[in-house]
């Protein structure tokens, strides 16, 4: 990241770091989040000294405190690393956030808007908490504060998918591996409207203690999905399965265990829409 030219003063850097602390001492926050400006060299001296404050006394009020940030503005391991509009390809060893938007283009209210689909948000979701992420998804308001009523609905629809299937999402850990099939993610920020579209052999894993999730990105259409990564001869099978469901469905599944992978017949009604639960 280049650098400001030329770079804030100090009076400047002063003042922004004391409005930092009566944020802080004001408010009491649990998260606090910092876009890419911070990754001047002028301002790590800051850091160091605020990141101090604020861990300190958050451990006064006995408070959880998170520092977001991007690029390489904090070390590794001492706050919560943003992919802004973008992904990981591998499950990262520390959480992780990607910071996106419904709007393909902006942060903000514009006219003519280009959105994204519910598909693809819940797509990228499963993505990233399979690789130990989190998402912040980001609207546009009008200028009044209402929510334009085409990003009211890919919200709602959303949270109908998180109604039947929020048990792969919430609580959840990545498994041995985050998932497998052919679509490939982009690594890095602005990545997240180059790649195709999710298929049905496109799966991604979470766990939640003795329960494997295994969430299929496109419904199966020959009736059966192929979960190559469970097959009898792959070493990343610890555990005898013992039951497979499908979320939201009521249907008794039947399935079989060989060298090629798990195979489960598919119920013929779809229990949702968007990414599938098994």
């Amino acid at each position: 990241m280049r650098d400001w030219n030329p770079a804030p003063n100090a009076g400047f850097l002063d003042e922004w770091y004391e409005r930092d602390l009566e944020r802080i001492d004001k408010y009491q926050p649990q998260l606090f989040y910092f876009d890419w400006w911070i990754k001047q060299y002028v301002v790590e001296p800051y850091l160091k000294r605020f990141a101090s404050y604020y861990h300190n006394r958050a451990a006064d009020w006995n408070n959880g405190a998170i520092i977001i940030y991007k690029n390489d503005a904090f070390p590794e391991g001492t706050a919560v690393y943003e992919v802004e509009r973008g992904q990981l390809t591998e499950i990262h060893p520390r959480i992780w956030q990607t910071g996106t938007s419904i709007s393909k283009s902006s942060w903000g209210y514009v006219e003519n808007q280009t959105y994204k689909t519910a598909t693809d948000i819940i797509g990228d979701l499963v993505d990233v908490v399979s690789k130990n992420g989190v998402m912040l998804l980001n609207v546009g308001p009008r200028p009044d504060g209402t929510i334009p009523g085409q990003e009211e609905a890919i919200l709602l629809e959303i949270g109908k998918w998180l109604e039947v299937n929020g048990e792969a999402i919430y609580g959840t850990r990545p498994w041995h591996i985050s998932g497998e099939g052919p679509t490939e993610v982009g690594q890095g920020a602005f990545s997240d409207t180059t790649r195709g579209a999710y298929t049905s052999r496109d799966i991604r894993f979470t766990v939640n203690e003795n329960i494997l999730y295994a969430i299929c990105l496109g419904w199966p259409e020959n009736g059966e999905v192929v979960i190559r990564s469970l097959g009898d001869a792959d070493s990343v099978v610890e555990e005898t399965i013992c039951q497979i469901h499908l979320l939201g469905s009521p249907q008794v599944l039947s399935w079989s265990l060989d060298d090629d992978g798990l195979r489960i017949k598919t119920p013929p009604e779809r229990p949702c829409q968007h990414a599938y639960v098994f």
